[in-house]
């Protein structure tokens, strides 16, 4: 059937189709950088990092943009609350957005423009807005005209009157309706300011997208991302100002995440709530965190809780374990497997075997699940199943006995192939995970395996109630004991 994607615009999942053949411009909105990155900020780069990397898998040359907002209200408050300047603040919080998007694997961003860099796009952007009769200066400022853009609102689905009932709007005398938004903000003592033919100011905020992506991008781009709770006023007034300005669409699919929940409220800084993600990942590995975001559709709210991460953690210790048997198996590792980067049919010298006709099957779901909106959720759901399956099948062929046929253990890695393959979509195990502090210490090793060592000999001896204390206690310590051909192994959960 092809890519289905949801379009906000018309409510429905459509045939996925881009201006230029096999090429998609795909433009995400970025942070206004006046704190420390929270894991809500994270939410829209990991989820459409996914979305290209599955893009990208089918064949298409994606540039993905995402902006950096170094000029708002609150990076001016923010700049005075610590006595700094807006665009020490701006660098200092861009370096440590970049930073956790680095942790978290969001390695697809072609480019992150900063809005200060185009004031002079915006400029340009707001005199044809004034020309064409949509925008109008008011006393240092410029304002968008709602009532000349006869579909405003048809992002939101409701009428201007409505979107003002239920949003808080500006109030100013300089304005014609309550619902015009500022293109340009005259200046005022101390704050950051650029000269313009309307005098000196700074841009509004949601001009600021339109003249990057459009600069950037193209008058009309392919996938225009963000947050559901961007969608009104900021995506409404930028797709109002673009296509007023160039007289063509300004994205042909409006794609809006769900938002991160703590409880029954969403995190945000104006709650309250929020988890910078510097602390949070001395709790919680990136995997983990990364897992938890792609855990649900996009467009379903993420539960965060802690313990949520924690179960998460506990699945993703099944997939570590499944990585050292593999090298136990194959003395490869499973991290420097190299699958495909891009779709083809699935090919297997041993296509009757029973592992490679349940894997070609999940492969096979694992893609319908991407093709239906990016639904990563189900799709790493299918990687659980496969996970099962591949073990399953190292359990039944004892794999680890040393007596493997060359034709199991082929079939084995044909299907852990799939694995890497369909994890690299997602963006997870491109790396063997960190081991915890003191798992190699030689003084812990040797205490281990004397412990190792006393509960064989109890269990030799009979004495199977020592056997279990001893793996029991060291439950209690957050030790897990793992009994294979060959001899037991354990590990810091």
């Amino acid at each position: 059937m092809g890519l289905r994607v949801y379009n906000t615009l018309t409510r429905q999942k459509e045939a996925f189709e881009t201006i230029t053949p096999n090429k998609v411009n795909m433009y995400l909105c970025g942070p206004t950088v006046y704190k420390p990155s929270h894991i809500g900020h994270m939410v829209g780069p990991v989820i459409f990092d996914a979305v290209k990397r599955y893009l990208t898998y089918l064949g298409y040359q994606v540039t993905w943009v995402v902006n950096i907002t170094d000029v708002d209200d609150k990076l001016i408050v923010r700049a005075k609350e610590l006595g700094t300047t807006v665009k020490e603040l701006a660098e200092k919080m861009t370096q440590d957005y970049v930073a956790n998007l680095g942790k978290l694997n969001v390695t697809g961003i072609d480019q992150m423009p900063r809005a200060t860099e185009y004031i002079g796009n915006m400029i340009g952007i707001i005199g044809g807005l004034i020309e064409k009769g949509y925008a109008y200066p008011s006393a240092g400022d410029v304002y968008f005209d709602i009532a000349k853009d006869t579909d405003y609102g048809k992002l939101c689905h409701r009428d201007p009157e409505q979107l003002e009932a239920g949003a808080r709007i500006e109030i100013s005398e300089r304005k014609r309706n309550p619902g015009d938004f500022a293109l340009w903000k005259s200046a005022k003592p101390g704050e950051p300011q650029w000269d313009s033919p309307w005098g000196p100011g700074r841009p509004g905020w949601h001009i600021e997208c339109s003249a990057m992506s459009m600069q950037l991008l193209g008058k009309t781009l392919d996938i225009h991302g963000g947050g559901l709770d961007l969608q009104f006023p900021h995506h409404e007034n930028e797709l109002a100002q673009s296509e007023s300005f160039s007289d063509q669409p300004f994205s042909r699919y409006w794609m809006h995440n769900g938002l991160l929940k703590m409880g029954s409220a969403k995190m945000a800084g104006s709650v309250g709530n929020v988890v910078n993600v510097v602390d949070l990942l001395r709790k919680h590995s990136a995997e983990t965190v990364r897992f938890l975001l792609l855990s649900t559709h996009y467009r379903s709210p993420i539960e965060y809780s802690d313990d949520r991460l924690t179960e998460i953690r506990r699945a993703l210790d099944g997939f570590y374990r499944f990585f050292e048997r593999f090298e136990r198996i194959t003395k490869s590792s499973f991290h420097a497997l190299k699958a495909p980067a891009i779709r083809k049919a699935f090919e297997s010298e041993d296509p009757s075997a029973e592992l490679i006709l349940e894997v070609t099957r999940l492969w096979e779901q694992f893609l319908e699940h991407m093709d239906d909106d990016f639904n990563t959720g189900g799709a790493i759901g299918i990687l659980y199943e496969l996970l099962s399956n591949l073990n399953r099948f190292a359990d039944k062929k004892q794999l680890e006995g040393g007596a493997a046929s060359a034709s199991d253990l082929r079939v084995f890695e044909r299907g852990s192939l799939v694995l890497k393959e369909l994890s690299q979509m997602i963006g997870v195990f491109q790396t063997a995970p960190e081991k915890k502090d003191g798992g190699d210490n030689e003084l812990l090793a040797g205490l281990m395996q004397l412990l190792i060592d006393l509960r064989a000999q109890a269990r030799k001896d009979k004495n199977f109630a020592m056997g279990d204390q001893i793996r029991n206690r060291l439950k209690e310590l957050s030790v897990t004991l793992e009994d294979r051909q060959g001899g037991t192994l354990w590990r810091v959960e």
